[in-house]
């Protein structure tokens, strides 16, 4: 007898909503452990081509650590496409003016490239503070291995 591989159907899934507390974690560790979850990548059911993965609300994003001297030497470039258009920010003043969009750049760069990988960001919900819009998904609170 032979075993089948079980594909999963989109319609069979079900998804949770996680809540992970950011403060004083290691941005690049939070960031690949959410893209897992995003992705369904925890689950016995993961299907590379299907979106199989739950919910992440993240919180106090401000308070995300980043080790060594990436503070002042890492950079994040924005290009608006005319002369002259680079725009350059360190990665002390994103933490410090827009902590949300430095963590969902880091996980949106380990998501998978195209439609898929799109529709798994759309999942994500990132907020600087302790305070969220979520309530009534319900979610459950989520410790990571970090």
């Amino acid at each position: 007898m032979q075993r089948q591989t079980t594909i999963a159907k989109k319609q069979e899934l079900t998804k949770k909503w996680y809540i992970i507390d950011a403060a004083n974690k290691p941005l690049g560790r939070l960031a690949s452990e959410v893209a897992v979850i995003l992705q369904g990548k925890d689950k016995p059911c993961y299907t590379p081509n299907v979106d199989c993965g739950d919910y992440v609300i993240i919180i106090n994003a401000k308070q995300v650590s980043l080790s060594g001297n990436k503070l002042k030497n890492k950079f994040y470039y924005n290009v608006s496409g005319y002369t002259g258009g680079l725009r350059k920010r360190s990665a002390g003043v994103m933490v410090d003016k827009y902590p949300c969009e430095i963590v969902e750049r880091t996980i949106h760069g380990m998501l998978p490239k195209g439609r898929l990988g799109r529709q798994m960001f759309k999942k994500l919900f990132v907020y600087e503070g302790s305070e969220h819009k979520q309530q009534a998904q319900q979610p459950e609170v989520k410790e990571l291995k970090i």
